[in-house]
């Protein structure tokens, strides 16, 4: 583990020194504030309509407004998970690809370092960066807890609000995962952090194609789908069946990676 902990330190202290890594810090802080002023927006709009016409005027799905919680903090998770879908393959491509374009990853296998050393390291490097990058948005609901206030009890429902926030960290370690497979694939980036968009996107939007479909097969695309087990934890509800599902694929995705590093000794 000490090997691992180390490759993962000399990951972070690369990825802190080059600028791709604050160039998707800034994308992340410019988005996710960019909608969180939308939502806070709306938010306040939906308020007023409520004190000048009363809540049953409204349509039914305003109902979400009646708190800060589930009408903006709520709804900024759902976004940030769209987020990190789109930057997630950008901070995983250069893991694998990387080292393998300047064949420095047939190198470092010449060592008596492990090839699950070198996986673990990797992802615990990649984790790191990506968990960072996330942390960017936990300002927002600190804001509206400090900004939001009162005499009548807090803005917010941190059990709420953080086990939202687990659900967008444990998406982006899946991401992570998946992506540190593929770059393990390829010599480019790019290429890698294609690959990675092209099968996360998809497996996010099974739930769409499974409305499509007739039982039993609507009901397994349905579990299969990411977004079906998020939804629970980002509206606060903590679903054992959903941390078994990620906990899977984030295992089977480094055990494959695992193979495909294994694989390099012998080309």
């Amino acid at each position: 583990m000490r090997t691992a902990l180390a490759i993962a330190r000399k990951e972070l202290a690369v990825a802190f020194t080059t600028p791709w890594a604050y160039v998707v810090f800034t994308a992340m802080a410019a988005l996710s504030s960019f909608f969180f002023v939308s939502l806070l927006e709306q938010f306040q709009q939906v308020q007023s309509l409520a004190r000048e016409h009363g809540w049953s005027k409204l349509p039914a799905d305003s109902v979400v407004y009646r708190n800060l919680t589930d009408g903006v903090v709520v709804q900024l998770w759902g976004v940030v998970l769209i987020i990190t879908l789109f930057i997630a393959p950008f901070l995983s491509m250069r893991l694998f690809a990387e080292e393998k374009r300047q064949k420095t990853l047939a190198l470092l296998l010449t060592t008596p370092v492990r090839p699950v050393d070198i996986v673990l390291g990797k992802y615990l490097g990649g984790l790191g960066l990506i968990f960072v990058t996330l942390g960017l948005t936990l300002v927002f609901p600190l804001l509206l807890s400090v900004v939001g206030s009162s005499e009548s009890g807090p803005a917010l429902e941190w059990p709420t609000v953080l086990l939202g926030y687990g659900a967008v960290l444990l998406w982006g370690a899946t991401c992570m995962a998946v992506g540190l497979f593929i770059s393990a694939l390829t010599e480019s980036q790019m290429l890698a952090a294609f690959l990675t968009f092209t099968v996360l996107l998809p497996w996010m939007l099974l739930r769409g194609v499974a409305q499509s479909t007739e039982e039993p097969l609507r009901s397994f695309l349905s579990y299969l789908s990411f977004d079906t087990q998020l939804q629970g934890m980002i509206q606060g509800v903590l679903e054992v069946q959903a941390l078994v599902f990620f906990a899977s694929v984030i295992l089977f995705s480094l055990l494959l990676t695992h193979r495909a590093v294994e694989a390099q000794r012998y080309v």
